[in-house]
């Protein structure tokens, strides 16, 4: 099997559209990567929230060779933890920027190659709290509450 010489078609359009990609909604949801390369991500509300996620400095600390993919149409002030945190565990990191693209991952840790992490979003801090006050009390009937009244 022969593959073909490309042509000057095919020079043109790489010029004009960038090289040919596999899973080009992934890539542009996950901040440039795929899905089986991930190892932690955050949505951008996560990422807003005051403090940082134990999560992703466990992985920072974990995956010092994977990289931080930041999404740079955040404001600085919420990225600039994240870029503290990827310093100290001396992870490197990237701003990704496309202002074409709407997406709601805010910071990404992926390798370059598939490692096929089962479960790779955290769950939010405020569904954790809730999840603790969800539990509900038992109803007291309006006769116990007079009985505990009057005696």
């Amino acid at each position: 099997m022969f593959l073909s010489k490309p042509t000057i078609d095919d020079y043109l359009e790489n010029g004009i559209y960038g090289q040919k990609q596999t899973k080009p909604d992934e890539r542009r949801k996950f901040l440039g990567t795929l899905r089986e390369r991930i190892v932690i991500a955050l949505t951008q509300s996560q990422v807003r929230e005051k403090g940082i996620y134990k999560e992703v400095q466990d992985q920072l600390k974990k995956h010092p060779d994977a990289k931080l993919l930041l999404n740079g149409n955040m404001s600085y002030t919420f990225l600039s933890k994240y870029i503290k945190l990827a310093d100290t565990y001396h992870v490197s990191f990237s701003m990704v920027t496309n202002k074409e693209i709407e997406t709601d991952i805010g910071l990404v840790l992926a390798y370059d190659h598939a490692i096929d992490q089962e479960e790779i979003f955290v769950q939010k801090k405020s569904e954790k709290v809730m999840e603790a006050k969800a539990k509900p009390k038992p109803k007291k009937s309006l006769f116990s509450s007079i009985k505990n009244k009057l005696f």
